[in-house]
């Protein structure tokens, strides 16, 4: 009877559960416009109130249907947990900062125009405008003691030569501008522009057509930007104005220098520059850390190492220690996090084989905070400079996307399985974490999620390969579903738990009744530099390998029909998902996003082009190297796809370029295969994470559309 009893409760308790969770609305493809991402917070200097924006998704109020990105700025006060807006409109706000004593607020804002650098008082009023800018500023910042504001502004090096303000002299730069046979003096000339006068005024008229967007001439290396090609070399003027407007800017550095980062320090400033002030920028990978003295125009180098580069530059509170990364500019793997002692120059290296994403000292000056890529996440991690050891604080579940740190608090932008953007504050423990904003919390209540269950398996090469696996909405017990396999660009992304940029595609395949399989093949981020290099000359076979093994585990579970699976991914993962269906008819249906697909091409119609010889030793024209690139492309491996297909580019995709696209479309097509090919107009390469939201909309509902004419969905 007791057990009679038991099952007629066990049946009554799943039938609730069932009614509960059918009661739960799916992830629709409009719910991404719903989606906050609150940004980096910064705790006031009394440690009272913390300082962060917040980005959005609005109706775009100047083009019907469409929608647009507003960003705005948050004041909370941390002990109460209570925040408000300090800006409105429909202008976006950026670079925000809190100012040395506290007492006001710093930021940028373009007002529709150019944009330019604001004050707020804490104790109320309306933002003053700080600067005046023709050409619009670039991340303004507090000075340390808080009487200056230091910004930039971009112009081109022909613009600057002729800047009769900051260059009266007409000075040009050190380095070679490679337009043969002349150098920079040539667009010094004061000539007439006659077409028909002297060689000078010939050359004055042609520049004026240069001017005027009737000729577009290129003498440098890299000329492709991620949506245009150029000539122009841009260069970053650093200026610094008085906060109470009692002088005009003073333009601080020679801008042909180059300062990549720099920071201000009581000695003078700390920047990072090429180590080849001679040769042009473009072909100069290799960096140096040097401490600028203004009063003599001096330079003196704190760190330099041949074929690497440096980034990430923050000096300690007490001005002993400078902590950076240092990358190889020769051979792939993970950055190093270093620390300089700058009263004898002594150099410690944190014991720490991961990507370092942000970092800041602690009050102390004996700890420095940073986050890192790992396993799927992205932790909050504190390394002692006197035990040396490194202590991670939060789960690699979740991935803190900004933090800070004072008085014992902690408070950071976290990704999460449950949600995709929120403010948290903690101890430095880890121990203590709370909510402190609700802006996605309130949208999802309601809402079902499929949560992603994280596996591992160890692969030929002995790696441990970490997958997520997660079950289709509803998921009922004894039926199969359709298995859709997620492929991470890069290739040295990483996939997790920890990363915000899928969290809606991944929800919204599972809301349509199908089971969503991603990872970390060799060659990903977040697993140490050995992983990270294990895709060296070998971008195709060895990862399709791992892709493959995730897929056969997820298949193992038992709910997953075979005769059912999908591919997609972009970028690199696009890349793979051409070579996988090259290489195997398993796949019912394929999807690849802005892709790279013939090598030896990539070179010419690619910005990221330094990807082919970084990875497969050489360039096209050499023998051993040309080898490798036609046995690594997709392309050469065409005639075997017979999986239906859908290719989308963005139309001004200059990061891999479409060539390649549209070589694989024209191919498929000749040969009479299913394939479908979708060009997005004016969109970048990242037209899926920071794009058009129509067209991100747009390409995960043809996406879906086209896997509903292969796939047995319900």
């Amino acid at each position: 009877m007791k057990n009679f009893f038991f099952y007629i409760l066990l049946i009554f308790s799943t039938q609730l559960s069932l009614a509960q969770q059918n009661a739960l609305k799916p992830i629709e493809v409009t719910d991404m416009l719903k989606i906050k991402t609150i940004g980096k917070p910064q705790i006031s200097p009394d440690g009272l109130y913390v300082l962060f924006s917040i980005m959005e998704i609005k109706d775009d109020v100047d083009k019907k249907g469409d929608f647009t990105y507003l960003t705005q700025l948050y004041l909370g006060e941390i002990k109460t947990k209570t925040y408000r807006a300090l800006t409105s409109g429909k202008y976006s706000i950026s670079s925000p900062s809190w100012s040395p004593d506290g007492s006001s607020i710093l930021f940028s804002r373009d007002n529709g125009n150019k944009s330019q650098a604001y004050i707020m008082k804490l104790n109320g009023g309306e933002p003053i405008a700080i600067t005046t800018s023709s050409r619009g500023v670039i991340n303004p910042i507090w000075s340390n003691d808080g009487q200056f504001i230091f910004y930039q502004e971009r112009k081109s090096m022909k613009e600057y030569l002729l800047d009769s303000l900051h260059n009266p002299s007409k000075s040009i730069p050190s380095w070679n501008i490679e337009k043969p046979k002349l150098d920079a003096n040539v667009y010094a000339l004061s000539s007439k522009a006659d077409p028909n006068g002297s060689i000078n005024e010939v050359r004055a008229y042609l520049y004026q057509n240069e001017k005027d967007k009737k000729a577009k001439v290129i003498n440098r290396l890299n000329f492709q930007e991620e949506t245009t090609t150029t000539g122009e070399f841009p260069i970053n003027l650093l200026f610094k104005i008085s906060v109470n407007g009692s002088s005009k800017p003073v333009l601080i550095n020679n801008p042909y220098e180059l300062w990549a980062e720099w920071i201000e320090t009581p000695k003078g400033i700390i920047a990072i520059i090429p180590v080849d002030s001679v040769t042009h920028p473009d072909r100069v990978l290799d960096h140096k850390i040097v401490l600028y003295n203004r009063s003599n125009n001096q330079y003196t180098t704190l760190v330099e190492k041949k074929d690497f580069a440096y980034s990430n530059i923050n000096l300690s509170p007490d001005g002993n220690f400078l902590s950076y990364v240092e990358t190889s500019t020769s051979i792939v793997r993970n950055g190093t996090l270093k620390i300089l002692n700058l009263n004898n120059f002594d150099m410690i290296e944190v014991p720490m084989d991961r990507v370092v994403t942000q970092m800041k000292w602690s009050e102390n000056s004996e700890n420095i905070y940073f986050t890192a890529q790992d396993r799927g996440g992205a932790p909050f991690f504190v390394y002692n400079i006197k035990t040396k050891k490194v202590k991670q604080i939060t789960s690699e579940v979740d991935g803190i996307l900004g933090f800070d740190v004072k008085d014992g608090n902690l408070i950071y932008s976290k990704t999460c399985i449950n949600n995709p953007s929120e403010l948290y504050v903690n101890d430095l423990r880890g121990a203590s974490e709370s909510l402190f904003t609700a802006e996605n919390t309130k949208w999802l209540v309601g809402k079902s999620i499929s949560k992603p269950i994280k596996k591992s398996f160890l692969n030929k090469k002995g790696h441990r390969v970490d997958y997520w696996l997660m079950k289709p909405m509803n998921y009922l017990s004894g039926v199969q579903y359709p298995l859709v396999v997620d492929i991470h660009g890069g290739p040295s992304a990483m996939w997790g738990t920890g990363e915000a940029s899928m969290w809606h595609e991944f929800q919204y395949y599972a809301s349509k009744g199908m089971g969503v399989v991603f990872g970390n093949p060799r060659g990903s981020g977040g697993y140490g530099s050995a992983f990270l290099a294990a895709n060296v000359k070998d971008w195709g076979t060895g990862p399709m390998s791992d892709i493959m093994q995730m897929t056969d585990l997820a298949v193992k579970e038992g709910w997953v029909d075979t005769t059912q699976l999908a591919i997609t991914g972009g970028s690199y993962a696009g890349y793979l998902v051409t070579w996988m269906i090259g290489h195997t008819n398993r796949f019912k249906v394929a999807c690849s996003q802005r892709g790279v697909y013939e090598l030896s091409t990539f070179l010419g119609e690619g910005n990221a082009w330094r990807l082919a010889p970084r990875y497969f030793g050489g360039y096209p024209w050499e023998k051993t190297a040309r080898t490798i690139l036609d046995r690594e492309s997709p392309l050469t491996y065409v005639q075997n796809i017979r999986t239906p297909l859908i290719i989308f580019h963005g139309e001004n995709d200059l990061r891999t370029g479409v060539i390649g696209s549209e070589t694989l479309y024209k191919s498929l097509k000749i040969m009479g295969r299913d394939v479908e090919y979708v060009r997005h107009p004016d969109a970048s390469h990242e037209i899926t994470r920071t794009g058009n939201n129509r067209q991100r909309i747009d390409q995960m509902l043809r996406t879906y559309e086209f896997f509903r004419r292969y796939l047995k969905l319900n």
